[in-house]
């Protein structure tokens, strides 16, 4: 069993990551730290390297040079069974949220779960759904709890978005790394769920680090702002010290 930390320090750092896509860079040279219980936004124009830069900090990508902590454990020095027991611990939200389309919601949600369920539990659980009160509970506070046996497949884009953030809260994990995660949204129910991700960090004492398109919603949700640019950290402060400007320079068109 891999021992993950708690309590409070450092919950993911890169020293010096860079990585390469064959030719393309996609990160150089990023050194960061998140601590835990922080709210931090990823900022910057398309193919910024936000994406990369998560998947990076969940161990789905390892860079080409540098060094990731994760959770107190050194990146570098996991084998694959304790890398997975670590990522247990990261909960993600992807853009196309990563949903067994043919299988009802409930289904989809309880997969929070898998990292503590065994094999038949799992199993049965597709026959003979457990744990429905969780899943219904987490389905309430996204405002799904009547799709709790609909089909996957035939809800929204917005709705899958909303199922794939539920199971996240069922999973309970200590840091979660979302990308995107408003993108399908209409602006009421975006704020909706900025909302409820920042106070259930705030209330559980999580770490949040997501990356957005919209400046407004990562000034009023998350208290830090990372910007990039080609791959490059632009800035890296609290959202009182991040002036028009800087966002100005972020954006800006190439010329």
């Amino acid at each position: 069993m891999v021992r993950v930390m708690d309590g409070k320090g450092a919950a993911l750092t890169l020293a010096g990551i860079s990585h390469h896509f064959g030719s393309v860079t996609a990160l150089n040279h990023i050194s960061l730290t998140i601590q835990v219980g922080e709210r931090v936004a990823l900022l910057g124009p398309s193919g910024a390297g936000k994406s990369t830069l998560l998947n990076v900090l969940n161990g789905t990508i390892f860079p080409t040079t540098g060094q990731v902590n994760l959770l107190g454990r050194s990146l570098h020095h996991l084998s694959s069974q304790q890398l997975r027991q670590v990522q247990r611990h990261l909960g993600r939200i992807h853009q196309h949220h990563d949903l067994v389309a043919n299988l009802a919601v409930i289904h989809n949600v309880n997969a929070g779960h898998l990292g503590r369920w065994s094999a038949p539990k799992a199993a049965l659980s597709l026959a003979w759904p457990q744990a429905v009160e969780t899943a219904a509970n987490a389905l309430e506070q996204v405002g799904l709890l009547d799709k709790l046996y609909a089909r996957t497949d035939l809800l929204s884009g917005g709705e899958q978005q909303r199922v794939a953030i539920a199971r996240m809260l069922v999973q309970d994990p200590q840091v979660v790394l979302a990308d995107e995660p408003i993108a399908s949204l209409d602006p009421a129910r975006a704020h909706d769920l900025m909302a409820l991700l920042r106070d259930w960090c705030v209330q559980a004492g999580k770490t949040l680090v997501v990356s957005l398109h919209e400046v407004a919603f990562a000034q009023t949700y998350c208290d830090r702002l990372i910007g990039l640019r080609q791959g490059q950290l632009v800035f890296d402060a609290p959202v009182a010290q991040v002036s028009d400007s800087m966002l100005q320079g972020l954006y800006q068109l190439a010329p």
